[in-house]
């Protein structure tokens, strides 16, 4: 009987007799999250007022707006999405469709756009695709349902599809289409200018006496590719100078067909003096089999490149390049397709439009020969 006690005693495990650490025993309650109604109460406002100030309408005052912001960000209210979406029967997402193997092009876009929406409380889907895919309509379909999205921003090339937009209008799905030409109406555009800038492109090797001047293009299934060759080859053309067939070359947009179209056009005899890259990554395709074949930019060849990327300021020598506005334009995109889901844009005369220019540094220089 005493072995079994003194097992049992053995057993027990000890207890301090210290007290416990405060820690330990006391779970301090988590502060309450404030409402709308209490942002409402504080600033002695209807909860209309303060969703109006929420959601940015134009139809509260000033002095109004600014008291409830205040007092919002002292108590650190902030809205609830998904509270907020059944109010206004929005999801309050934007689609970004796009096909494009320009990184920093999208990357920019995306940027822009987003600093427009989550102003207005708007988030990004972004959703890459593959256009020539068979069921490309029917995915961006189902991603429209399944997202309930509110919205959608195209870029090209996937803006440039006639049929998409078709599909769209019939979901009753506001959109606006990133362009390189005016293909819709001019409310639904947000246009660059790629034909003009182009020439402006000619003009600059003219002026510094190129005269075996080459382009590596976009892909001919891109219109930008197609607005760029045409306003560069009639700039030149206007200017008594003309491309040989041999020196257009269609590139893919990125680093290695900038690489093997260069290849091809030093290979001829005589070779160009200077090379328009349909982007700045096609150009740094340029530079590097420049490079591996010995020639010097600008002594030996000229090469001009498009977007302004900021890769166009890191490479050696600096790229002279068109710098196109392209957060600006991602941000005007998503403004217009804001105001057109809130019913608040009137019928524009003219499309936004952006005029890309172009940025001269280390890579021009005048021919040898």
């Amino acid at each position: 009987m005493v072995k079994k006690a003194a097992k049992k005693a053995s057993r027990k495990v000890p207890v301090s007799t210290q007290p416990a650490a405060a820690s330990q025993v006391r779970h301090e309650e988590p502060t309450r999250k404030h409402t709308i109604n209490d942002i409402a109460r504080l600033a002695n406002v209807s909860k209309k007022t303060v969703s109006r100030v929420i959601n940015e309408s134009p139809f509260v005052r000033e002095d109004t707006r600014t008291r409830i912001a205040e007092i919002m960000q002292r108590v650190g209210y902030t809205p609830d999405p998904q509270a907020r979406g059944l109010a206004f029967r929005r999801s309050f997402l934007i689609g970004l469709i796009y096909d494009n193997p320009n990184a920093p092009y999208v990357i920019n876009i995306q940027e822009g756009a987003l600093g427009a929406l989550r102003r207005q409380g708007y988030e990004l889907v972004v959703h890459p695709c593959d256009r020539t895919n068979e069921k490309f309509l029917s995915e961006i379909r189902e991603l429209i349902s399944r997202q309930k999205l509110d919205g959608v921003i195209m870029l090209p090339p996937v803006s440039e599809n006639s049929a998409l937009a078709e599909m769209l209008q019939k979901l009753n799905c506001p959109y606006v289409r990133v362009l390189a030409a005016p293909l819709d109406e001019p409310q639904n555009l947000v246009l660059s200018m790629d034909r003009q800038s182009a020439a402006e492109v000619a003009e600059h090797l003219w002026k510094l006496g190129h005269k075996r001047i080459s382009m590596i293009i976009g892909p001919q299934t891109y219109r930008s590719s197609i607005e760029r060759l045409t306003g560069f080859s009639d700039a030149l053309a206007e200017r008594g100078l003309t491309m040989p067939p041999e020196f257009v070359v269609e590139g893919l947009y990125t680093f290695e067909s900038g690489a093997a179209c260069a290849e091809l056009l030093l290979s001829r005899n005589p070779r160009p003096t200077a090379i328009f890259a349909g982007n700045d990554e096609t150009a740094a395709g340029v530079y590097r089999t420049a490079y591996l074949r010995g020639l010097k930019i600008p002594d030996d060849l000229t090469v001009v490149g498009f977007d302004d990327s900021p890769l166009a300021s890191r490479l050696c020598p600096s790229l002279t390049t068109m710098r196109q506005p392209i957060r600006d334009m991602g941000r005007l995109a998503a403004e217009r397709v804001m105001a057109k889901i809130a019913g608040l844009e009137g019928p524009p005369l003219t499309a936004t439009t952006f005029f890309p220019h172009l940025v001269v540094r280390e890579s021009s220089g005048r021919p040898k020969t």
